[in-house]
């Protein structure tokens, strides 16, 4: 009779979207890629209310004119990059995926509080069916699906922001992630980075991740999330030697 929110509406982990979404791709530092963190001229990406203070935008590098016809590419200096390993130890993303866990376990509690009050009323409402006319247990009925209602609209939104919130979070920290790769990349004369997965072999040297890691940690050591309705507004963690449980990038 009455409609209940699926406990499935809270989702699972926190999303990797740097590492997990879409096909590997290969990076090519100063060349625009797929998931380029710069954006185009005159667009602004999505970003939330606040916003922790940070090192100036970096201009994207201008794209080389094709090669004349007979003209070799130049010679190819490759970089290795595991992305998964940083985001093991960036400061900022550990922050945002305790803080999405948190607000996720937040939710599923209210949601479990809501479906007990809501069988408490049923429950309720059937002991007084006797003693109610037809008319009365037809408004009672109505009054207590309207609010049932209410309150589903209500856990679906904070699910859906919760879940925003997440996206726009990580999408900052990847954009940050991107001019690392480049700015490491460039120090080193690289002029192609391949993700980790793609590699079989390869002597440590061509490896950045520790690098780039360390690098990554002191542009974005933290992200600034909004609070949500009734929350206090809390300080975001500054960066610790050692975040949230999370070694020291491993070398091969």
């Amino acid at each position: 009779m009455f409609r209940y929110l699926s406990v499935a509406l809270i989702g699972a982990a926190i999303a990797l979207p740097v590492a997990a979404q879409g096909q590997q791709q290969w990076f090519v530092p100063g060349q625009p890629q797929g998931q380029a963190p710069a954006q185009p001229p005159g667009q602004r990406p999505a970003q939330p209310p606040q916003r922790p203070a940070q090192a100036p935008a970096q201009r994207p590098a201008p794209t080389p004119p094709p090669l004349a016809p007979g003209q070799p590419p130049p010679a190819a200096v490759i970089g290795i990059v595991d992305v998964p390993e940083i985001q093991r130890v960036s400061s900022a993303f550990t922050q945002v995926r305790e803080a999405i866990e948190t607000r996720r376990a937040r939710l599923n509690e209210d949601l479990q509080r809501e479906q007990q009050r809501w069988r408490d009323e049923q429950q309720r409402l059937a002991a007084e069916r006797g003693s109610l006319s037809p008319e009365q247990l037809r408004n009672r009925e109505r009054d207590l699906q309207d609010r049932i209602t209410d309150s589903q609209r209500t856990l679906r939104d904070r699910a859906a922001g919760i879940e925003q919130l997440a996206q726009t979070a990580l999408r900052e920290i990847e954009q940050a992630l991107g001019v690392v790769i480049r700015q490491v990349a460039s120090s080193r004369s690289v002029n192609i980075v391949i993700p980790r997965p793609l590699v079989i072999f390869n002597e440590p040297q061509f490896d950045l991740t520790e690098e780039v890691a360390a690098q990554l940690n002191r542009m974005i050591p933290s992200v600034t999330l909004p609070p949500e309705a009734g929350e206090t507004p809390a300080r975001p963690a500054q960066a610790p030697a050692r975040p949230g449980g999370a070694q020291p990038p491993r070398r091969n």
